[in-house]
């Protein structure tokens, strides 16, 4: 379980400075959300979890969610509040499987997509990622 406060690098910015989140709320089911601690009330930045469990037996599905939202203000009229999501959903048919070997596989594959340049290790937070300028831009 996540502590209720991610404090330690946890999350970072594109320049790779660690932005502290605080645990607003837990529920219901599967599910909690947490505040930036640096917030203000009329711009919020949340980070959400979710989890969903459908199906029976050989069927069952999880389906797992991290969401950011921050919400800022318009750089082009500087005054509306507009809304920047980016999420991640990892959907595995967990009945069929009796590892999570190949759900931790397409995992790494999408986060080293996202956030790397070909037969780099290094994370990149800059948006310099092969995936990332995919997302960025709407390249393909």
């Amino acid at each position: 379980m996540l502590p209720n406060t991610l404090v330690t690098n946890e999350v970072k910015n594109s320049a790779g400075t660690e932005i502290e989140f605080s645990r607003l709320s837990t529920g219901p089911g599967r599910a909690t959300v947490f505040r930036a601690v640096l917030e203000t009330p009329a711009l919020l930045h949340r980070l959400s979890i979710k989890h969903l469990e459908t199906g029976a037996g050989l069927k069952l599905r999880r389906r797992s969610l991290v969401r950011f939202d921050k919400t800022v203000i318009s750089t082009v009229d500087l005054i509306t509040p507009v809304t920047i999501s980016g999420y991640t959903v990892l959907d595995a048919p967990i009945g069929a499987l009796a590892s999570i070997a190949e759900v931790t596989n397409v995992n790494a594959e999408l986060m080293s997509f996202v956030a790397s340049l070909g037969a780099s290790t290094t994370i990149l937070y800059d948006g310099t990622g092969n995936g990332s300028v995919c997302l960025l831009n709407g390249d393909l």
